[in-house]
């Protein structure tokens, strides 16, 4: 099955209502519907033929200093692993950091688990891109809702408010 992409703008009845606020600005950003059951990253890499290595995850991590709890977006593409107990920790100057639970990032974002993307976030959120994602002339990502998905360009995601590009995977 192929994907149909269409300007994000003119769909935002496929977007998560942060996400769709945030491509007004953008250019260049595409959205294509596809079927819910197969948002997560390797159902929908086969189903859709897209590789692994075209497509980036949207990981949420949650940083601990002091009693304080700060959260940041992480952007790998799909074939790494995101080093959040090195790199992540490290630059967030954590004294610990985790995946975020399920419940409070699909909370804090007001996006759907399996469609969390860097845009439309808390605007005091670090978004830190992989170098290898920043590089990629297009990558899939998710859309804030489990029924489409993003195409975009690593060097937007690389340019958004909050971003930092630094080597992330492990």
């Amino acid at each position: 099955m192929t994907l149909d992409w269409v300007p994000a703008t003119d769909r935002t009845d496929l977007l998560a209502e942060p996400v769709a606020r945030a491509v007004q600005g953008l250019g260049g950003v595409e959205v294509a519907e596809i079927d819910p059951e197969l948002a997560d990253t390797a159902a929908f890499c086969e189903r859709y033929g897209v590789t692994l290595d075209e497509s980036a995850n949207c990981v949420v991590v949650a940083a601990k200093r002091g009693g304080e709890t700060r959260y940041a977006a992480c952007m790998v593409l799909a074939t790494m692993r995101v080093d959040v107990n090195g790199v992540v920790r490290k630059h967030l100057e954590a004294r610990k950091a985790s995946f975020a639970p399920m419940a409070e990032a699909v909370e804090l974002t007001g996006m759907e688990y399996g469609g969390i993307t860097p845009l439309g976030l808390p605007a005091d959120w670090p978004i830190l891109v992989d170098t290898k994602v920043a590089e990629h002339h297009k990558v899939v990502i998710g859309s804030g809702v489990r029924r489409s998905k993003l195409a975009i360009a690593g060097s937007t995601l690389a340019g958004l408010k909050g971003a930092e590009v630094l080597p992330l995977a492990n």
